[in-house]
């Protein structure tokens, strides 16, 4: 087996989940390791009303978790070999962070952003310009749009 993973960035959404089913099958046909990455980005909240909106960075690190075995087993089923990481930072960070080890990237072209008609989300543009390996981007299906 590669030592060197592949790494699937993993938010829940549609986009996400084709990069997590692609990802799968391309780790199977080489041999390499698999590790979906979720990443949980504390809000920064300032001012004299900033507690009144806080929330424990551990549920929401709970909720990703929950939310990446989820997508997991709906994606691939109960029985795939992947590693389940969750990390806290922005998103686009993290996956770029664990490029550093990594033999391949996988990402969505869009997330969970409001702007729909852009062909690439800020992550999966920030991951293609700083990964420190080789990047696939999934695009979204015609009638995804």
């Amino acid at each position: 087996m590669d030592a060197q993973p592949v790494v699937v960035g993993v938010d829940g959404g549609p986009d996400s989940l084709k990069a997590l089913a692609w990802a799968a099958e391309y780790a199977n046909t080489v041999g390499a390791p698999l590790i979906a990455l979720a990443a949980v980005e504390t809000p920064a909240v300032v001012g004299p009303y900033a507690m009144a909106g806080w929330v424990d960075p551990s549920i929401l690190e709970e909720r990703a978790r929950t939310m990446l075995s989820d997508s997991v087993r709906d994606t691939l089923g109960d029985d795939a070999r992947v590693d389940q990481t969750v990390l806290r930072g922005h998103p686009a960070e993290a996956i770029v962070a664990a490029s550093r080890d990594a033999r391949l990237v996988v990402v969505g072209s869009r997330g969970w952003g409001g702007f729909r008609g852009l062909l690439m989300g800020s992550v999966s543009q920030h991951v293609v310009a700083h990964s420190r390996s080789p990047v696939v981007v999934l695009p979204r299906q015609a009638d995804d749009a």
